[in-house]
C-alpha cells in the first residue's frame, strides 16, 4: 500500500522546500529535507567586487538577520588587512546585534512557533483571543527595528556597517531617545519568559552535538571562539578544520557535518547550553525563576531559550545606550594587502561563518558564507527520523503534518539564507 502526504508549502518559515518521506511496513525507509529554492551565487559574485561593497551586499541575503551578514564580513576583511577596531565601534555594533536579536527572537516566539503550541493556525488567531499581548508583542519587535534604523540608516538592511567601524556615528538624542521605552522592553521581555514556560511543549528530545561561538566575559553574540558541548573549542580559522560542508542530490543548500561525519545543532538552544554561565544578573534571575536551566535537549524549548535571550539583549542595549558617546572617528583608517581573513558571530539562528581572500587592490579574490541553517540540515533530518515514527502511523494526514512542520518550525529556518520548505510526502509501501 502507498499513500502520499503532501503539504504545499511549509508556513511560517523564510523560504521553500519540501519534506520527502517513504515508509515500508510501517518503519521509515527514507528521509530528505529537499530545498528546492533556487541558488543564489552570493560567493560567486563577490569575487572582483571591492571589499567595502561586500558587508552592504552580504546584508541582502537576508532581511531578517541582515546585521549578522555584515558582522561576519566585516569581521571577516578586518581579519585579512589586520584591523582594530576602537571600543566605540565595538561597543556600537553591539548595540546593532542587540537591535536584530530583539526583532528577529520576537517574532519567531510569537509569530512563528506560538501559533503551533497554542494549537492554532496563525498569530491572527492568536490576536482575537489575546489582542492586547499581540500588541505589546508587534510594539517589541518594532523598537529593535527602531534601533536598527537609529544606527544603520533603515530597520531593514541597514548601511552604516563599513569595514573598519562605521560611516558615520548615529545621532545621540536618536539612541538616548529609546532607552525609556527599552525598559519597556525589557519588562515585556521577561513577561513572555513567565508566559512561555508554560506553553505545552511536545515531550521530545535528542543528544545533540551544541556548537557555538562562546566569549569568557559575555554571552557571545558579536565574537568569541568557536566552542562545541563535545569539549572542542577552536579559533575562528580553524572552522573549517571541524564543520565541513557537502553537496546532496535533493538540495540547492549544502549539508554541514564535523569531520567525524555527525551532524550538530546551531541556534539559540545551543548558545544557551554552551553560554548559560555568561548571562547577565537580569536574564540569569529569569532563567532561573521558572527552572529553565542547562542542560536541555528539547528543540521546541529553542523558543525559551530565545525568551531568555530577549530579557539579555534588552538588558545589555539599554546600558550600551545610556554610556553611548561616541570619541573620534567612526573607523580605522588602513592599507590593503594581499589576506586572507575569518569571521564568525552570532545570527539570532546561529553560528554564522565567512572567510575572504582579498588582493592588495581591495578587490574579492574568493568568498566563503556558511550560513546557520546549512548547518542545521543534517540535524533537522534526524530529528525527523526520531519524529515521524511517532506520528505518521498512528495521526491523521493533517495532524501528523503539522507535528512535522512544527519540528522544522522550532529550528527558525532561513530556507533562503542557506541555499546558494514544505511540501510534505510520504509513500507508505
Amino acid at each position: 500500500m502507498t499513500k502520499n502526504i503532501s503539504i504545499p508549502a511549509l508556513a511560517r518559515v523564510e523560504g521553500e522546500g519540501a519534506l520527502y518521506i517513504r515508509t515500508k511496513d510501517n518503519k521509515i525507509e527514507h528521509i530528505e529535507l529537499n530545498i528546492y529554492e533556487p541558488p543564489r551565487f552570493f560567493e560567486g559574485f563577490l569575487q572582483g567586487r571591492y571589499f567595502q561593497e561586500v558587508p552592504d551586499i552580504t546584508a541582502r541575503i537576508c532581511g531578517i538577520c541582515p546585521v549578522a551578514y555584515q558582522m561576519s564580513s566585516a569581521k571577516a576583511l578586518e581579519d585579512a588587512f589586520g584591523v582594530e577596531i576602537s571600543p566605540d565601534v565595538y561597543n556600537l555594533r553591539r548595540l546593532l546585534y542587540c537591535a536584530e536579536f530583539i526583532e528577529s527572537h520576537v517574532l519567531h516566539m510569537y509569530m512563528l512557533q506560538a501559533p503551533d503550541l497554542l494549537g492554532v493556525d496563525s498569530v491572527i488567531e492568536i490576536a482575537a483571543i489575546a489582542p492586547d499581548v499581540v500588541k505589546k508583542a508587534l510594539r517589541s519587535k518594532k523598537l529593535g527595528n527602531d534601533l536598527l534604523k537609529a544606527i544603520g540608516g533603515r530597520s531593514v538592511h541597514p548601511v552604516s556597517t563599513k569595514v573598519g567601524g562605521f560611516y558615520r556615528w548615529p545621532d545621540k538624542d536618536k539612541i538616548k531617545g529609546l532607552i525609556e521605552d527599552f525598559k519597556w522592553g525589557l519588562e515585556f521581555a521577561k513577561e513572555t519568559a513567565r508566559w512561555a514556560v508554560g506553553l505545552d511543549f511536545p515531550d521530545f528530545e535528542m543528544e545533540y552535538e551544541y556548537v557555538a561561538v562562546s566569549h569568557p566575559d559575555h554571552y557571545a553574540i558579536y565574537d568569541g571562539d568557536v566552542l562545541s558541548s563535545t569539549g572542542n573549542k577552536v579559533p575562528v580559522e580553524e572552522y573549517e578544520t571541524r564543520y565541513l560542508e557537502s553537496h546532496v542530490p535533493q538540495s540547492t543548500a549544502l549539508h554541514s557535518h564535523t569531520t567525524q561525519g555527525n551532524s550538530y545543532f546551531v541556534g539559540p538552544l545551543a548558545r544557551y547550553n554552551l553560554n548559560f554561565e555568561q548571562l547577565r544578573p537580569t536574564a540569569m534571575e529569569i532563567a532561573k525563576e521558572i527552572g529553565f536551566v542547562p542542560p536541555e535537549f528539547n528543540p521546541y524549548k529553542g523558543l525559551l531559550a530565545r525568551a531568555i535571550e530577549t530579557i539579555e539583549v534588552y538588558d545589555v542595549a539599554i546600558e550600551l545606550m545610556e554610556a553611548y558617546d561616541p570619541q573620534g572617528p567612526p573607523y580605522a583608517k588602513f592599507d590593503l594587502k594581499d589576506g586572507e581573513g575569518y569571521g564568525v558571530s552570532e545570527a539570532p539562528r546561529g553560528l554564522l561563518y565567512h572567510r575572504y581572500k582579498v588582493g592588495k587592490d581591495g578587490l574579492i579574490k574568493e568568498a566563503k558564507i556558511t550560513p546557520p541553517t546549512a548547518q542545521n540540515y543534517a540535524q533537522m533530518e534526524a530529528d525527523l527520523a526520531k519524529l515521524a515514527p511517532k506520528v505518521l502511523f498512528d495521526r491523521s494526514h493533517k495532524e501528523a503534518s503539522v507535528a512535522l512542520e512544527h519540528l522544522l518550525r522550532s529550528y527558525d529556518p532561513c530556507i533562503s539564507c542557506s541555499t546558494h520548505f514544505l511540501k510534505l510526502k510520504h509513500d507508505r509501501v
